[in-house]
Parts: structure tokens; C-alpha cells; sequence
């Protein structure tokens, strides 16, 4: 299968979406088993009670407790409009944010960071010319409270269809802040996984979307999702790591297999490198990443340093910390989502 294919499709009765180029699975998302807020939905809620020691303050959400890194200008017992930026993690608050962004398939609308603005990855000046005629037409009157960007997939999209989106995203935005009268509520729902697939998947276009039932096991993807919940990860050359998530932090272990000499080192582990931020993608993992690549003389680390900041280049919020003292490479990653051995049970 060559190209980039969307497969739209169920697991256990949820919605489920994946991503396969050139048929290899690069993306995955499997709704939540539950009412588990999702990332992205927006909610009304109550400041609670600051947490000063963490900078930030509790929440009270219809579901429970949310944390809010922001103390500043916020009294408990004032309502304010959330958004969830992350998975909650059991037994902890969910984290939100008091920036909101309405995101669809063209725009993002920004309360409170007004501005125009076009993606940069669309280069064309009479279509960067078009697009801000249309995004100033559809945001008349709102230009001082209300920013907006238009996404890289207006490139090929008809006129009618970004005007008409930018159109349903102010109309949600406004309708959204002028609600603050009220308890704890559930204003916006978070985007489901076919919605993300939609929204995120389109840029660059597909060459395929799959809809009908039954669409993951025609294209073997249940197997690829049977393979990642194994934390063994076969590496070209007889080597293989091994990815394990603990309490603390995700662990990765190289190793080279049979050949265990300095050029088969650093061969597994540039193979390890440029996998490994597909493997952290689909598996749902984040937070802090300590790899022990297989030995390898110090002067390779260097080049090891180049192919994972290539590989990671393009991932959000990736913060490549480097080598520890001991011989170990940390980095820190976004937790974007819940960890896939636990969304399907």
C-alpha cells in the first residue's frame, strides 16, 4: 500500500482512527472508555482552592477537579471558562487552561490574542492574499477580542468551505464566552477520534480514506495495534528495544543483539533514534523519556544527537534534554493523550 491512507473505524464500540503511509501505522486514536474528559473540551467551571507551592490552582469540573497553572487575577469561588490540555492521569486533577482555542479543520480561533494570521507553511502570496481577504470578511467586528489563524489546509480547499468554517467557529467562540452564569458544566466536547482524524490527518491530502466496518482488519491494523502493546520493538540489523512506562518515567533499552561490535552499536541505535518518536506517538506515552542507547563511543553521541533531533523534529512540545552523566539520554515529552495499553483495557 502505497500513499497516505485514513482508516476510520471501531474497536469495542468506540470510535477509533488510524493513520497508515505506505502502509506502515503512523498515527492512532481510540476514544476513552469512558466520561473521561477529553483534550480540548471546554468547560465552565469554579476556582477552588491555589496550590502556591505548585504555582498554580485547583478547579472544581462537573467530573471533579481540574489544575490550573495560573494564580494570578483568580480569587476561589470565581466561575471561568476551562480547556482540558491533557489526559487525566488516575488520581489526579485534570489539567486545563484558561487560553482557549476553538480548533476545526481551517481555523483557530483565539480568544484574547487578537490578529489575523495565516499559516506559514502556505507560501503562495495571491492564496496568502485571498485568505486574508476571506478571514478578515468573517471575523468583522470581533478583530479586538477575538485572533484568528488560518490552517496550512486552507491551501486546497474551496473559498465557500473555509469562509463557512471560520464562520461556525466564531459563532461557537462567542456563544461559549458569553456563557459564564452557572455551576460546573460541560460546554464543548472534545474532539472524538474520527473528528481528529479530520482535523489533523488531511495535511498533507490522503490518498485513501477507508469508512467502512471492518476497515482496521482488512488493512491489518489490528495486528500493527497487537504489536504495540508488546514491549519489545524489532530494530533492522537483529537488534531490538525495549519501551516500558513505569510510574515515574517511560525506560528504553537498546540492544544490538548478536553483534555487539561498535558499528553494529551505533547502527541499532540511529534505528532506535528514528523510530522512536513514532513508537511514543502511537503508544500514548509522554512525560520524561530516559533511553539507554547500546555502547557506543562518546564521539558517536554526536551523531546520534543529530538523527533525534530530525527524528523529533515536527512532534509538539519536545524537549530533547541530552546525556546524562552516567551515559543515558533523557528527554521530556507532552502527555497528548492516555497511554494505548490503557484505553484498551
Amino acid at each position: 500500500m502505497i500513499g497516505r491512507t485514513i482508516i476510520l473505524d471501531q474497536i469495542g464500540g468506540r470510535n477509533a482512527a488510524a493513520l497508515l503511509v505506505d502502509g506502515r501505522l503512523e498515527d492512532l486514536v481510540v476514544d476513552p472508555t469512558d466520561d473521561t474528559p477529553v483534550p480540548g473540551a471546554i468547560y465552565r467551571a469554579i476556582a477552588d482552592r491555589p496550590v502556591k507551592g505548585q504555582g498554580g490552582i485547583f478547579v472544581k469540573l462537573p467530573h471533579g477537579s481540574g489544575f490550573l497553572r495560573q494564580i494570578s487575577g483568580i480569587s476561589p469561588g470565581q466561575r471561568l471558562l476551562v480547556q482540558v490540555t491533557g489526559p487525566t492521569e488516575p488520581g489526579k486533577a485534570t489539567p486545563v487552561s484558561a487560553r482557549l482555542l476553538f480548533k476545526s479543520r481551517f481555523a483557530i480561533i483565539t480568544p484574547d490574542a487578537p490578529g489575523l494570521n495565516i499559516s506559514r507553511r502556505i507560501k503562495d502570496e495571491d492564496l496568502r492574499a485571498d485568505l486574508t481577504a476571506i478571514a478578515a470578511d468573517q471575523m468583522a467586528g470581533a478583530a479586538e477580542t477575538l485572533g484568528l489563524i488560518l490552517r496550512s489546509g486552507c491551501t486546497d480547499a474551496e473559498a465557500a468551505a473555509i469562509a463557512e468554517d471560520v464562520a461556525a467557529m466564531r459563532g461557537l467562540a462567542e456563544a461559549v464566552l458569553a456563557d459564564l452564569a452557572g455551576g460546573p458544566e460541560l460546554l464543548v466536547d472534545g474532539p472524538d477520534a474520527h473528528d481528529i482524524a479530520f482535523r489533523e490527518w488531511l495535511d498533507p491530502p490522503v490518498d485513501e480514506m477507508v469508512t467502512d466496518a471492518g476497515g482496521f482488519a482488512d488493512h491489518d491494523v489490528l495486528e500493527m495495534i497487537d504489536a504495540l502493546l508488546d514491549p519489545r520493538v524489532d530494530l533492522p540489523g537483529g537488534g531490538h528495544m525495549m519501551i516500558e512506562p513505569t510510574r515515574a518515567l517511560v525506560a528504553i533499552d537498546v540492544n544490538t543483539g548478536p553483534d555487539t561490535s561498535p558499528a553494529a552499536s551505533l547502527k541499532i541505535n540511529i534505528a532506535a533514534a528514528r523510530d522512536l518518536p513514532r513508537q511514543l506517538r502511537l503508544r500514548g506515552l509522554g512525560g520524561q523519556v530516559v533511553a539507554d542507547f547500546a555502547p557506543m563511543p562518546k564521539r558517536d553521541r554526536s551523531i546520534l544527537d543529530q538523527v533525534l533531533k530530525a527524528a523529533f523534529k515536527g512532534e509538539a512540545e519536545i524537549n530533547l534534554a541530552g546525556w546524562t552523566a552516567i551515559g543515558l539520554y533523557e528527554l521530556i515529552r507532552k502527555r497528548d493523550r492516555l497511554p494505548l495499553a490503557e484505553v484498551l483495557g
